[in-house]
């Protein structure tokens, strides 16, 4: 049989299969055919992994890539799929008057699989200064939910974010909407929840199975520790009944001493995120390696962090999504990624500036996106200053 591509001799790591050994991966129209010790077959393209890590796509939960109309915007392509990550999901840079053109502008072209969380917001993130939810008609439950059930292929549920400078005078009255339009949807919502009014207890007495808990490391007012800087009850009893508590490292929402505090008291993220976006892609972030990077600099060992970048995003997005997404098993979608372990010095920094020294990086050496090598197409000229009559 001849497969479309065949990565031979990588040490092939999946923890959704428990699978750390070296094996070939097959692929064919687009997803995983085969995996074994060794598959001696043709392949109309072979890539020598040998002395390498071969992994599934990875998966960041918390990007923000409505790149030209939100002031966070970055292009998915450069920043998601060319390093390493093959599926990414905006955390609520569109709501209801935007989402089309997110979706037929960026969703739609993108190599990134890109997934979102609609904003409780109608207009989205769009000006940095004037948050989305000071005025609350923007906070349009009907619209929302109209939104997401017009785009279930794509939306994963309703975000919000509760951060006082971005909701005004309205309290936790945008949370209360954004679990009013979720519920109607049937979906989850996404809470950022730093600096809010009212008390985290307040936040997560409304989260269920299945929501997600962003910016869990931030170090702002509202966070995860008590005054005695002990993991809150809250916290737990919500972990226990499902509610996901992710990175979203972003500018300023992940703090070294808020993280090692909490993984000293074995509370360690459910998921790995970024939050990437215009003001962190040079730094603190710039990338999911980096960010994974971290983690295994605070204890976590290269198959935990690779699981909070795969299998366990892959749960999170639901709707069956876990069976093709974040694994290499035999049908799953053809996403992945051949990476090294590489050993030596890396300063890096959280988002207030505090820095540690890591001692291992990975190293992201190819992407496979869709049972082919993703090669990144030239730059384009860039645009500003052409005369019109270029465009004829």
């Amino acid at each position: 049989m001849a497969y479309d591509l065949l990565i031979r001799g990588g040490t092939l790591i999946d923890p959704a299969a428990g699978i750390h050994e070296r094996r070939d991966v097959a692929f064919q129209n687009g997803r995983v055919a085969a995996t074994a010790p060794r598959i001696d077959a043709a392949a109309a393209e072979t890539l020598d992994a040998s002395g390498r890590y071969v992994t599934p796509g990875w998966i960041d939960l918390h990007v923000h890539v409505f790149a030209g109309v939100s002031h966070f915007g970055i292009p998915p392509d450069e920043h998601c799929v060319a390093k390493g990550v093959t599926t990414a999901v905006d955390a609520g840079s569109a709501g209801a008057d935007t989402f089309a053109g997110f979706r037929r502008y960026i969703i739609d072209v993108s190599e990134t699989r890109l997934y979102a969380f609609c904003n409780i917001s109608a207009q989205g993130m769009l000006n940095a200064q004037v948050g989305e939810l000071e005025e609350l008609r923007f906070a349009d439950v009907q619209r929302a939910v109209a939104t997401c059930e017009a785009n279930r292929d794509v939306i994963l549920g309703v975000k919000v974010r509760l951060t006082r400078n971005l909701v005004g005078d309205n309290g936790l009255k945008p949370l209360h909407l954004a679990r009013e339009a979720a519920d109607a949807a049937g979906m989850p919502i996404m809470v950022h929840p730093q600096d809010a009014h009212g008390d985290l207890d307040e936040i997560l007495a409304v989260m269920r199975r299945g929501d997600i808990m962003t910016h869990t490391f931030h170090g702002m007012r509202g966070g995860i520790l008590d005054e005695d800087g002990r993991i809150r009850r809250c916290v737990r009893q919500a972990a226990e009944r499902g509610v996901v508590f992710d990175v979203g490292h972003g500018a300023g929402s992940f703090s070294w001493r808020i993280v090692e505090q909490a993984m000293a008291q074995e509370f360690a993220p459910h998921t790995i995120s970024t939050d990437l976006h215009v003001y962190n892609v040079n730094g603190p972030v710039f990338d999911q390696a980096t960010t994974l990077a971290k983690f295994m600099h605070l204890g976590l060992s290269l198959e935990e962090a690779l699981a909070r970048t795969t299998a366990t995003p892959a749960d999170a997005l639901g709707g069956g999504l876990e069976r093709v997404l974040g694994t290499l098993a035999v049908g799953a979608a053809g996403d992945a990624v051949v990476c090294e372990l590489e050993e030596g010095p890396i300063t890096l920094t959280d988002s207030r500036g505090e820095t540690r020294e890591g001692s291992v990086r990975l190293r992201v050496r190819e992407v496979i996106r869709g049972g082919r090598i993703y090669r990144a197409p030239a730059s384009a000229p860039h645009p500003h200053g052409a005369s019109p009559l270029d465009r004829v």
